[in-house]
């Protein structure tokens, strides 16, 4: 013959609280009667202590199905509110697509890349011949420093034809 017992007793013989015993109904404790509107609850003791064990051995073995599906669930909200937040920024203007970046690193580059090449043309006319070396480093700087304030300068903006891509 087995075991009945209520809620109470039932939290009491496994050492849980009564709230516990209400969230294990949740996730699928067997039920020998459901309580309700003047009714008590009744469970049977072996088929709890059953139950209560194959979840403890699921759990061990890495297959605590409740515990997945709120870790699913959990993952899924979260990865809900990252896309609308991205949605948000895109709308925003605080974010850009990678290949847009790409591009702009590399309208960047080009034009540091073609004043900084431009520098011997235009040093050349003021080293030739000077032997003081302070005057050298001097001018060599100053036509670098105006190579970088160029770069800095420079419209970086995608022409009319790339931007149709």
């Amino acid at each position: 013959m087995a075991i009945i017992l209520n809620r109470t007793a039932l939290a009491d013989h496994m050492g849980v609280s009564a709230p516990t015993i209400d969230r294990w109904i949740k996730e699928g404790m067997p039920i020998v009667t459901r309580g309700g509107r003047g009714v008590e609850w009744e469970f049977s003791l072996p088929d709890v202590i059953r139950w209560w064990g194959k979840r403890k051995e699921d759990a061990a073995a890495g297959g605590d199905h409740m515990s997945d599906m709120a870790e699913i669930e959990r993952r899924t909200a979260l990865a809900k509110m990252q896309r609308a937040e991205l949605e948000l920024a895109k709308e925003k203007g605080e974010v850009a697509p990678i290949r847009e970046f790409e591009r702009a690193q590399a309208r960047m580059m080009a034009a540091i890349r073609t004043n900084v090449m431009n520098v011997t043309q235009r040093a050349v006319t003021q080293l030739l011949g000077e032997t003081d070396e302070a005057v050298f480093k001097s001018k060599l700087t100053a036509e670098l420093r105006l190579a970088l304030e160029q770069s800095a300068d420079a419209d970086l903006s995608e022409d009319d034809e790339e931007s149709d891509d």
